[in-house]
């Protein structure tokens, strides 16, 4: 069994394990969702940080136990997601696998189908959203595609459970058959297929599993170092110890050898090879019957991906998002503030009541819960708006496009254009977007996206930049002209924030990270239209709380810490005082004051009570506070000696400081290294204090 196998949770031992594998962007999460139910779990493989979803399907044949596993293009693994796809599909995890496509780009999507195929797994191919397909004008011939691949083919609507119903009901057929003999094969080269038939014929002879003989040779000439590790362990080390077949593969690399042929140029070759054979077996499958069926997607990608319009577009698209984050949050932000801190008084009152010392009412009421309040009102209504815009333009197949669009720059820099889409993710939360990274194969580009995702800001930094925007650029414009133009003027700090993240990169990738960068495939798919209730339901609970989960469990602890250092007096002043007259000198040096910078260190848990936590050092009333009006806030800023230069200098620090404890702690997570996480952290606060330091000298010159 497979040495990172998933601890499944499965009725009985005798329970049918099926593996859901496919292209991203095919359904299969739906298809997953509406098959299982409610009757699911969510896990890890033992070692890796891949997530993985299992669930159990009840039908009227019987149930059984189905894997969604990892998206991907092809069984050649170039990433743990890819790695894990292909362990789980060929070495006996699994009964069957069910093969999920898209019905109007089958071409592509039987690549892999073709490798699943034929690395002898049972398998039903499910060709999901005919419905789509329809619409577009293509109407596939399952029949006979089925014929021609030698297995089911089954058509599916994922929201119509009649479709999924025939599907079950297929499937539980296949898995309860005698096995087919393979018949499938993909012819390649001839050189390639003289050094296959070699260690094939020995593997004939020695080798009775349920993987095909054809399929292992090709493997086993592939020298894949991690596939070769997992054929050891699952089939015992002395079994590639046989004399046999050591032989048998020094002939067929002989042969390659002798073409020219390397690892590279092999894995090139078997790839061509399936593309084409794909090609082939779609003729007379596919028939569209509008010769302009994806007119429409050609005709959008010409402007959202043009050389003079893509660009533009996506600022403006970021910018119109930010506008609605700014514009619908206050409201609900205002609703979570007032109804919190009206049960906080009501807790006060209690604790008074039952006679709790003034000092732990003080440390939980004023401290811990507080802090705590204040986090949940702040955050949680700009996240609650901008995940959901966020996935609908995932869903809606823009997010590609954008990748797509900034893959160029991102080349320039030797990194991933996938960086662009972990970038993204970062504006709504960077621990969110650090996991992200995931999607990069290569681990030195993932670095690359890891330690840069910081130098754009999450939504939690944003109510603070739009005030600071707001008081001090603004002024008294209010409605839609104020939201717009705050908007606007936050667009272009993200616009540093994205400069500043390719520069980094490229500094990085020609010092500490040096390298080229790798090709990767970029699946630009089909325009849909939302699932509104999908989007909702993924974003808010699949993002939205569990990011916010993850601030509120530290928000309450530095709560209690701010307010002991607020209310413990050492020679008539606070110890919050010390720590700010301390680092008032270098502070100084950056345009701020030593309140701003220890605001910026106790702030560490959550950015959004930084402003808060400068406006309670200044009055001194040892609570986080927050004053009624921004009017009255700019006042008491100015009174404490701001400038429009300080709020520059805010501004461009806020922007560029170490991430939240939360981002930090996802870092050492993902990379498994302190030295990581650190840099993390080092780096773009390096950048910010260059940047502060050569503003204020610049400033102070004139």
């Amino acid at each position: 069994m497979a040495a990172e196998a998933l601890i499944l949770h499965k009725p009985s031992s005798n329970t049918p394990v099926i593996a859901l594998a496919g292209n991203p962007n095919v359904g299969k999460s739906t298809v997953f969702n509406a098959l299982t139910g409610m009757n699911q779990h969510t896990g890890n493989w033992p070692g890796k940080t891949v997530a993985c979803a299992e669930g159990y399907c009840k039908t009227q044949e019987g149930g059984y136990v189905l894997v969604d596993l990892p998206g991907t293009y092809s069984l050649f693994a170039h990433s743990a997601e890819e790695e894990i796809a292909r362990n789980f599909i060929c070495f006996g995890e699994s009964d069957a696998v069910i093969a999920v496509c898209d019905a109007s780009c089958m071409e592509r999507n039987l690549n892999l189908v073709l490798q699943i195929i034929e690395s002898g797994a049972r398998v039903v191919v499910c060709v999901n959203l005919m419905d789509e397909a329809k619409r577009r004008g293509i109407l596939p011939d399952l029949e006979l595609l089925s014929h021609r691949l030698g297995v089911p083919v089954v058509g599916t609507v994922a929201k119509k459970k009649p479709t999924l119903s025939h599907l079950s009901a297929v499937l539980w057929e296949e898995i309860h058959t005698p096995p087919k003999k393979f018949a499938l094969k993909i012819p390649y080269p001839n050189a390639i297929e003289r050094a296959i038939a070699i260690p094939e014929a020995v593997l004939e002879g020695c080798y009775t599993g349920h993987l095909e003989p054809r399929w292992l040779a090709l493997r086993l000439l592939d020298r894949d170092e991690s596939l070769t590790r997992k054929i050891e362990s699952y089939l015992g080390d002395t079994f590639l110890k046989n004399p046999d077949l050591c032989r048998a593969l020094d002939q067929a690399w002989r042969i390659l050898d002798e073409c020219g042929i390397d690892r590279d140029a092999l894995q090139d070759l078997l790839s061509a090879a399936t593309v084409s054979y794909a090609e082939e077996l779609c003729k007379g499958v596919i028939d569209r019957k509008a010769a302009q069926w994806n007119q429409r997607d050609r005709r959008l990608d010409k402007i959202l991906t043009g050389k003079w319009t893509a660009y533009p577009i996506m600022l403006l698209l970021l910018a119109f998002v930010f506008w609605l984050t700014v514009s619908f949050s206050n409201i609900p932000s205002a609703y979570l503030s007032n109804a919190g801190f009206w049960l906080l008084e009501r807790l006060s009152s209690f604790l008074y009541a039952i006679g709790t010392p003034p000092w732990l009412e003080g440390a939980l009421v004023d401290g811990a819960l507080r802090v705590l309040v204040w986090v949940i009102s702040v955050m949680l209504p700009p996240m609650a708006i901008f995940f959901p815009l966020f996935t609908i333009l995932e869903d809606a197949g823009y997010l590609p496009r954008i990748a797509y669009n900034l893959d160029r720059p991102f080349q320039r820099c030797n990194a991933c254009g996938k960086q662009a889409l972990t970038m993204c993710m970062g504006f709504g939360c960077n621990a969110a977007g650090v996991v992200g990274c995931r999607i990069i194969d290569s681990p030195r580009e993932r670095l690359l996206a890891i330690l840069t995702n910081s130098f754009v800001p999450c939504n939690g930094r944003f109510p603070a930049l739009i005030a600071l925007l707001t008081m001090f650029f603004i002024g008294s414009k209010g409605g839609a002209l104020g939201s717009l133009t705050a908007a606007l003027l936050l667009t272009l700090l993200i616009l540093l924030g994205i400069l500043a993240t390719l520069a980094v990169t490229k500094l990085l990738s020609v010092t500490l990270l040096r390298g080229e960068a790798s090709a990767f495939t970029l699946e630009l798919p089909s325009y849909r239209r939302p699932q509104i209730a999908k989007v909702l339901v993924r974003s808010l609970l699949d993002r939205t709380l569990y990011v916010l989960g993850r601030a509120v469990a530290v928000a309450a602890p530095a709560g209690l810490v701010i307010w002991i250092l607020d209310n413990v007096t050492v020679h008539d002043a606070t110890l919050l005082t010390h720590c700010a007259s301390f680092l008032d000198p270098f502070a100084h040096v950056l345009g701020l004051d030593g309140v701003i910078l220890l605001a910026f260190i106790l702030a560490l848990p959550a950015n959004e009570i930084v402003l808060p936590l400068i406006l309670m050092t200044y009055l001194a009333n040892g609570t986080l506070t927050e004053l009624p009006s921004l009017v009255a806030t700019r006042e008491l800023l100015i009174a404490n000696g701001w400038t429009w230069a300080t709020a520059v200098c805010v501004l461009l620090f806020f922007l560029f400081h170490w991430p939240c404890s939360t981002t930090i702690l996802t870092v050492k997570k993902e990379t498994g290294s302190l030295k990581w996480a650190a840099l993390a952290a080092l780096i773009p606060t390096a950048l910010g204090i260059l940047l502060c330091i050569l503003f204020t000298a610049t400033v102070r010159c004139f």
